[in-house]
């Protein structure tokens, strides 16, 4: 799986799309007026590839529809994991401000669209934008949270538990501002997204829809219920 070159399918962002970008919309209207031109959009199929574990950072991406897999492979070959990317989310920003090779690998889970931010126009917001590095400073705390929740969902054995705090991951209001709070995904996506076998997927999704925090649909897994969602992610569970 190669990653897609930037330039592929590559068009201006609409109006409308950079009214949705939420950073952007923080920063001071003189930045605005020359951010939005830099940024532009590109399609990308199912399991095709952004970044590649190795392979150097030249934009800054975000998720403006779709759905991506933030991921990487441990010592043994298993796959880990780190985030979800619905719409709204961007990533990446760390990598970015070292320009450092990517520690990870990011694909589509779904047919999404992604937004890019040239490296040279990320800098130059960094060297003179206070509303750009105050976006910055909560996300990259913000992820590092969830990046350590990950990890300890990754152990964890009871597997509606796992599925519960996974779809718990994709409603973080600071990382992910404007998605549906009636998000709707597959459950061969969760499985992609979690990486345990479909059979266990659909098993912890028919618990949860018996509890009511899911409905459980032809389209998909709707949550119905983020509150009830969430007490059941904080149950007890012994990790592997």
């Amino acid at each position: 799986m190669s990653p897609s070159d930037p330039k592929r399918r590559r068009r201006s962002a609409t109006p409308d799309e950079l009214a949705r970008i939420h950073w952007l919309q923080r920063l001071a209207p003189s930045d605005r007026a020359w951010v939005g031109p830099e940024v532009q959009v590109h399609h990308l199929e199912p399991q095709e590839a952004l970044c590649l574990f190795g392979s150097q950072p030249t934009h800054w991406y975000g998720t403006l529809h779709g759905l991506l897999k933030l991921s990487n492979d441990s010592r043994d070959g298993q796959p880990i994991t780190y985030a979800g990317l619905p719409t709204s989310g961007w990533f990446g920003e760390g990598t970015m401000i070292k320009l450092e090779p990517y520690r990870y690998n990011v694909s589509a889970i779904r047919s999404s669209e992604v937004g890019s931010l040239p490296a040279a126009a990320f800098h130059r917001l960094l060297d003179g934008s206070l509303e750009f590095n105050q976006y910055l400073m909560t996300q990259i705390n913000e992820r590092l949270g969830q990046f350590m929740a990950a990890r300890v969902t990754d152990r964890l054995r009871n597997p509606e538990i796992r599925v519960a705090r996974s779809l718990l991951a994709l409603f973080n209001p600071v990382l992910y501002p404007t998605v549906d709070p009636f998000f709707q995904i597959t459950q061969q996506e969760l499985a992609y997204l979690i990486g345990i076998p479909r059979q266990r997927i659909n098993a912890a999704l028919r618990q949860l829809a018996t509890k009511g925090a899911v409905e459980l649909g032809y389209g998909g897994v709707r949550v119905v219920d983020i509150r009830l969602l969430g007490r059941i992610a904080e149950q007890k569970d012994s990790p592997r």
